[in-house]
């Protein structure tokens, strides 16, 4: 029996100029029980992300006037949403400049049904964080504090801001604290296994977690890189930080 969107559906957001595509997309998805909502335009998508908060955003590079990476900036002065940029490019210069605008993942068209419902599977489910987290607060030292059930990151007594997938991985690095995470494990944790081999998606992420907490980012003291194998969190609980 098909399965068809209800109200508890996640909701995900289409934008784009093209009727025939957000009608492919739509299709897709409502198959797999997902509300889609659509939009033409980027100051469309920015309201109706305000106003209906999505689950996930897929997001058309190409669009008239205001286009998909000015839409994405506008979209994350306000939002979290999880977005999936669209483009018919396949430059590596375009999909490192929507990742490094807070783009999520990045599909190229054309693309098949079977990986347009992979990738939108993945950035909703890993927009939350492991159901297993830890209780109590942690100090990991006189700077930093962490709480994971709070979704609070405290640097030098200021409140900072994570995204989603951010948050993800410095959960699974903190979770392993002192222990070298090899690249394929934080991809398929914090990704899904269909990312393992993604190492430029880890790269970035690990360098947007460093920015907002390290102190001297040419020299990491909490994240520390484990080259050819992977990233290490810094073993507070040893140390008796």
């Amino acid at each position: 029996m098909t399965r068809m969107p209800n109200e508890d559906s996640k909701i995900i957001l289409v934008v784009d100029d093209e009727p025939r595509m957000i009608n492919f997309i739509r299709m897709n998805l409502e198959l797999e029980n997902y509300r889609v909502v659509s939009a033409e335009n980027g100051l469309d998508a920015v309201r109706k992300t305000r106003e209906l908060l999505p689950d996930a955003v897929l997001l058309d590079v190409m669009m008239p006037e205001m286009d998909g990476f000015e839409t994405l900036k506008a979209i994350r002065e306000e939002s979290n949403v999880p977005v999936i940029m669209l483009t018919a490019k396949s430059e590596e210069d375009d999909k490192v400049k929507g990742l490094e605008l807070g783009a999520d993942d990045y599909i190229t068209k054309p693309f098949s049904p079977r990986e347009l419902v992979t990738r939108v599977k993945a950035v909703v489910r890993r927009a939350e964080l492991p159901a297993q987290v830890e209780k109590a607060p942690i100090r990991v030292d006189e700077r930093l504090s962490l709480d994971f059930n709070r979704r609070e990151v405290i640097v030098d007594g200021r409140p900072i801001k994570l995204r989603p997938t951010e948050w993800r991985l410095l959960y699974h690095l903190v979770q392993n604290a002192g222990w070298v995470v090899p690249h394929e494990t934080l991809l398929s944790k914090v990704w899904g296994w269909e990312y393992r081999d993604e190492t430029q998606y880890l790269r970035l992420y690990i360098t947007y977690l460093r920015q907002k907490i390290e102190q001297d980012m040419a020299h990491p003291r909490y994240i520390l890189t484990e080259r050819g194998i992977g990233y290490r969190f810094v073993d507070f609980k040893k140390t008796g930080a």
